[in-house]
């Protein structure tokens, strides 16, 4: 890798996008958070331009809370809440839709700037632009989820909306990342190592699939059951695996079977990492991100067996999935670095 001294213009455009992929990185954890503390839901509308501001005077304050209090979360799972609870939830959410709207600005005025004195890299003025066309849809999507919690009596959103949102949102970080490290970066002409290149683009497809099965777990609740390690209440494939018919619904929608999966892939990702790592020894560059990849995904598994058995815990579910955001860089950037041949 050639680190080139960047100038003026290029210097900027490295900082706005370290710092949008700062915003996301926060926005994943915030959407956590929303998850954890059941409060997705509480905000029933979507108004993109009058729902920047919260309720601002008690009336205000009530009419959403009657909003709420007509949708089946409410008289299934808090029939007991007040105002002030109400309003403890209320605000996770609104802080989430009001980051949403905060990173599409915080992209969009700086690219649109940055395109109108040319100051793009040349022939990639596309792939900044799909970012932002995937940020608008991400806040598409979002609302998309909500909405299925507020029909047909759910008190949760549906899991398959809550991965499809995870799964954009870290999308829309790696590719960040991707433009980022093209901003630092100059790469030598030399062949590609194919062997190394295929290795690190499996481990990073299976990180990114770990996360959408994370996304999962946390749709249903899953980390709040079996929670004994290695084994899942002594058994190693709990009975319940396959209880549900057609046998794909115990992928997606079979407790047992989700915390199963997300058990068993980490144990996958470990074992292939392992193999990536000794294969990477000929090449100094990728073996240098492999043992930080190596690093994080332990400390990933750690952290992960620890919040089952604990309990699963907000704070420590919170911290697992932040640390997935550095696995999965991680992963990207090993990726990267195998796509040319170092010395």
């Amino acid at each position: 890798m050639a680190i080139h001294k960047l100038d003026k213009s290029e210097r900027a455009i490295s900082n706005w996008l370290f710092f949008v992929m700062l915003l996301v990185s926060v926005m994943i954890v915030i959407g956590g958070a929303t998850r954890l503390t059941n409060s997705g839901l509480s905000i029933t509308e979507w108004a993109p331009i009058k729902g920047a501001l919260p309720p601002l005077s008690l009336e205000a304050w009530q009419s959403e809370f009657s909003k709420y209090q007509k949708i089946p979360e409410f008289s299934q799972e808090h029939s007991d809440m007040d105002l002030e609870g109400f309003k403890f939830i209320y605000f996770w959410e609104w802080g989430h839709r009001q980051l949403g709207r905060f990173i599409g600005l915080a992209y969009a005025l700086p690219l649109f700037y940055f395109m109108a004195r040319r100051r793009l890299p040349s022939g990639q003025g596309l792939k900044f632009f799909s970012i932002l066309l995937l940020i608008g849809v991400q806040g598409a999507i979002g609302w998309w989820m909500v909405a299925s919690g507020l029909t047909n009596d759910r008190v949760d959103v549906s899991q398959y909306r809550l991965a499809t949102h995870l799964g954009v949102a870290f999308i829309i970080l790696g590719a960040l990342f991707w433009l980022w490290r093209n901003q630092l970066e100059l790469w030598p002409s030399k062949p590609l190592d194919k062997k190394l290149q295929k290795r690190t683009s499996i481990l990073a497809a299976l990180v990114f699939v770990q996360i959408i099965a994370g996304a999962f777990v946390a749709g249903l609740h899953a980390g709040k059951t079996y929670n004994t390690w290695p084994l899942m209440d002594g058994d190693f494939i709990p009975r319940s695996y396959g209880q549900l018919q057609p046998f794909w619904r115990n992928t997606f929608e079979n407790i047992a079977a989700v915390q199963f999966n997300h058990r068993t892939l980490a144990y996958i990702i470990l074992v292939i990492s392992i193999w990536v790592l000794l294969s990477s020894r000929i090449n100094r560059r990728v073996q240098r991100n492999m043992v930080i990849f190596f690093g994080v995904l332990l400390w990933q598994i750690i952290l992960g067996i620890w919040t089952l058995v604990a309990g699963d815990p907000l704070w420590l579910a919170l911290l697992h999935q932040f640390s997935a955001i550095f696995v999965f860089l991680a992963a990207i950037a090993t990726m990267r670095a195998a796509r040319k041949r170092y010395s």
